[in-house]
């Protein structure tokens, strides 16, 4: 994901919001406000005068999502007031909980089509899953050493394409953190952040100053922001947590910022919210009890970005109204796991394009989460305790901000109300605030689902197995308007699911019983990792000469390879970077497009049993290598024996690549063949046959901008495909992305048993000059599309999702977008910006929810003709269907 670099900061912004307000009266309690005609400053929240107000409006145009203003204090984070023209009154009115008459309408699948049939019973399933155990924490008070490996293994990473003697990694307590609970720690901590002329405040972007800030067992006490500079990873002590505590003191928007707002810079940050790449926060209790109004993190984030492990304590009660333990106001794509949120008045404040949230619990919070806009959004495992209120996605009825949330396999215990929303059968937009409901037990609530005037619309007190609100459509039949339990859908797959129920689901290993001494320096193994080097040989022998319980650790650097790498899955091979190493394919094999070789192989040949796992690395190429499959899986093994976990593909765009701005520039102004020296791969990564896996958090991202030159311009850069699957099951996909490829982001090719949620797409920026159809030729070895019969420019564009002779897939969000012809963004506004997204031919049982697409006139395209449109399907910026059902 990309904000368009070209695009000025007020380009496409109305003018008619007063940049400043003021509760004037003193009140405690918290209100919503709205604006009467447009809703542009749809969100204030203030308490006493001391207290910081918010307002966010949201953004259009071309421009996705929402900025977020902050007032108080003396702080003006907004505009200026006199750079607007206050058009519109605003309103207020205090959030209410009113409990009124059930009604329920039913939603049911047939044999061969979707049925829709309003207002009749609630169906009720008996079954549940469990989410995953919370994490605990075991905090120290004082900083201490442990046997956490992380904290002693040997470092010999560097940046390779940067600074020789740069410092990757720093210990806090090194910089003059004490740990103590009574030190003000906040300059030592940033100080550690901040050290080597890293990339903070008017820096854009690089990947040449990547930095892990660790923190040992003890209790950290700060007083204002740390900040999060880009590339950079939190990481604390996984056998005893480490606290970050808020003084009582604490001024600041968030304990930890990832993207600060700068002051007097009318609504500035440091970093473009949808560019804030590379970043990671791990392991640590965040207590803010005592502040007088923080969040814990200010999470303003885009891809592969991650939360992990953490536990988020905020005062009960009134003590606690102003208390958020994340603050997310705006950002593209992301993915978090293993949270725990304690008091506060919100856990957590969601609003970002889209996102991937898995097992997270909510202890005593006034609202467990509330969902302040997005596009999609997945939630899976969510455990609600003893709260006011589950799930709010109710905000701005008069003109929903949300987009579609999915929530599955979780539960709700002594929490009245599970989820408060603004749908109904004439709200506005028409496909806004579609919700999903599957595997919910809400036998812990007395109403499941209400609408935003306290109006009851499902009754809680049990199991809800499959529920729905949107528009629904089934190969076949007619779109309709749903609100009700879903009924005669056909069952999971016994493959895909865990021994509770819910969908199967793994956390990314840490390895915290592991002894330093089990781990295996790669370049203690003879590989340089210097960008230069020919590494093939080293580090195939790395792999193969690993013994059993040994890890190999990839020491931070770049690792040309220029053959086939295999990994054995007999010997049950585990792979950890050091802050995203990266392994490139350069040379003369990966040349040949028209026979590919793969860089890795995990797997000599497709059904190779055994176990596998990478985790926090970097897979590109050096150079144009038309020939390449980076990855060829191939392992067959037992569920989350084998995946990935925060491994991203990452082609062009920076330093060592040799495909940047330099030579690739967009040139949008004359029509052009493909540069190639500026082609990429012949593809990403291919799912074999008989394969299967677990993938979590795992980007395919083709740059579409310069990420470490000065200019940040875009680029073009051709690659062939992003994922091919085959697999015959099961295949589990969370929290992925493929952009930018020429052919086709994720095609599922005689699949069977997958499941994805969510994933997310885009096309290339510069097509159709030059279209889909160069440069990389139809090879029907690997099931390509074929655009030679398109007669317009908008049908030879990349496709997000192609589903071809494949059965059982079952997708739970998605989120495919384009942006641009040649760079224009005149499609946007038009929603036409190519004919077609989503294909699905040949298939059988395709179970897709919450489907969102982005100017594209077909959002289902079936033998050749949209059954599923854009037009009918208008939501908040997207285009959103809650279901799509093929059986």
């Amino acid at each position: 994901m990309s904000l368009y670099n070209d695009a000025e900061e007020n380009e496409g912004f109305l003018s008619n919001g007063s940049a400043s307000a003021s509760n004037g009266e003193g009140e405690v309690a918290t209100w919503r406000w709205y604006n009467h005609e447009r809703v542009d400053i749809k969100w204030m929240e203030g308490g006493t005068g001391v207290e910081k107000i918010r307002a966010e409006r949201p953004e259009h145009d071309h421009h996705p999502g929402l900025e977020t203003g902050r007032f108080g204090n003396n702080l003006n984070l907004w505009r200026r007031q006199s750079q607007w023209t206050s058009q519109h009154t605003l309103y207020r009115r205090p959030k209410q909980v009113y409990f009124a008459y059930p009604t329920a309408i039913m939603v049911v699948f047939g044999a061969g089509a979707l049925l829709l049939a309003l207002r009749a019973f609630s169906y009720i399933s008996t079954s549940a899953a469990a989410p995953i155990a919370a994490p605990v924490a075991q905090v120290e008070t004082t900083a201490a050493a442990s046997s956490y490996w992380v904290s002693s293994i040997k470092r010999q990473g560097f940046p390779p394409f940067g600074e020789a003697d740069f410092q990757v990694y720093r210990d806090v307590t090194q910089f003059g953190a004490k740990g103590d609970g009574t030190t003000d720690d906040t300059a030592a901590i940033n100080a550690a952040v901040a050290f080597g002329n890293r990339c903070g405040l008017n820096c854009d972007s690089t990947t040449v100053t990547p930095a892990i800030v660790y923190f040992p067992p003890g209790t950290y006490l700060v007083s204002q922001p740390i900040i999060q500079y880009y590339y950079t990873q939190f990481i604390g002590d996984a056998i005893n947590i480490p606290t970050i505590k808020a003084a009582a003191s604490f001024e600041g928007m968030g304990m930890i910022d990832a993207d600060p707002y700068i002051p007097g810079g009318n609504g500035a940050n440091w970093y473009t919210n949808q560019n804030n790449f590379y970043r990671q926060i791990r392991n640590f209790v965040l207590d803010i009890t005592d502040a007088p109004i923080a969040s814990a993190i200010h999470w303003q984030v885009a891809q592969a970005t991650s939360l992990q492990n953490i536990v988020f304590n905020m005062a009960k009660g009134d003590a606690g109204k102003d208390q958020k333990g994340i603050f997310m106001d705006n950002g593209s794509g992301g993915f978090m796991a293993d949270l725990t949120f304690n008091g506060g008045a919100i856990g957590a404040f969601f609003g970002s394009q889209q996102f991937t949230t898995r097992n997270m619990t909510f202890n005593d919070c006034g609202t467990a989460i509330f969902m302040n806009w997005n596009w999609l959004w997945t939630l899976k495992s969510v455990n609600i305790n003893n709260c006011k209120l589950g799930l709010d996605m109710a905000n701005a009825p008069e003109n929903q901000t949300v987009g579609s949330v999915i929530l599955m396999d979780s539960t709700f215990a002594n929490t009245p109300i599970g989820v408060n929303t603004s749908f109904s059968q004439d709200s506005i937009p028409n496909a806004g605030g579609s919700l999903i409901l599957d595997n919910v037990d809400f036998t812990g609530s007395t109403v499941a689902v209400q609408d935003f005037t306290g109006q009851q619309i499902l009754a809680g007190g049990s199991v809800v197995a499959a529920w729905a609100q949107g528009n629904a459509a089934a190969a076949g039949a007619a779109q309709s308007r749903v609100q009700g339990d879903i009924t005669g859908a056909p069952q999971k797959p016994a493959s895909l699911l865990a021994s509770n129920g819910g969908i199967f689901e793994r956390s990314k290993p840490q390895y915290e019983s592991v002894p330093v001494g089990s781990f295996v320096s790669l370049k203690s193994a003879g590989a340089k990792g210097d960008g230069k080097t020919d590494d093939t040989a080293a580090v195939q022998k790395a792999i193969d000469s690993l013994q059993d319980g040994q890890i190999l650790y990839v020491d931070h650097g770049a690792y040309l390879l220029t053959d086939t790498v295999t990994i054995d899955p007999a010997k049950n091979v585990k792979m950890v970077g050091e802050i995203w190493p990266m392994f490139m394919a350069n040379g003369k094999a990966f040349q040949n497009q028209d026979a590919p070789i793969p860089m890795f192989k995990v797997g000599e040949k497709s059904g190779d049993k055994g176990t596998f796992e990478m985790s926090d690395i970097i897979i590109t190429t050096k150079g144009p290598a038309g020939g390449a499959i980076l990855m060829e899986w191939n392992i067959n093994s037992e569920p989350g024996q084998a995946g990935l976990w925060d491994v991203h593909f990452r082609v062009g765009g920076f330093a060592g690549t040799d495909l940047q701005s330099d030579k690739c520039a967009k040139n949008p102004s004359a029509q052009h063949e493909p540069n190639a020296d500026c082609i990429g791969s012949f593809m990403q990564l291919h799912i074999t046959k008989s394969s299967n896996g677990y993938f979590e958090n795992v980007w395919l991202w083709t740059a579409d901008h310069e990420l470490d030159l000065s200019d940040h311009g875009q680029i073009d850069i051709y690659n062939g495909r992003g994922m091919l699957v085959e697999s015959q099951g099961p295949v589990w996909l969370w929290g992925t992305a493929s952009e930018h490829s020429q052919l086709v982001q994720y095609q599922f090719q005689g699949a069977k048993d997958i499941f994805y949620g969510h994933i997310q797409t885009e096309t290339p920026y510069y097509q159709p000059n030059p279209t889909a159809e160069v440069p990389f030729k139809v090879n029907a070895k690997y099931f390509d599309p074929d655009f030679s019969t398109c007669t317009t420019d908008g049908c030879k564009s990349a496709w997000g999702v192609r589903i071809i002779d494949s059965e059982s897939i079952w997708a739970y969000g998605s989120g495919t977008y384009s942006f641009f012809q040649n760079y224009d963004q005149k499609c946007v506004v038009g929603q036409n910006c190519q004919e077609n997204m989503i294909q699905i031919d040949g298939s059988s049982n395709v179970n897709l929810f919450g489907v969102s697409t982005k100017a594209s006139v077909n959002m289902i395209t079936q033998k050749g003709q949209g059954v599923v449109k854009d037009a009918d399907n208008r939501s908040n910026f997207c285009a959103t269907l809650a279901i799509f059902a093929q059986p």
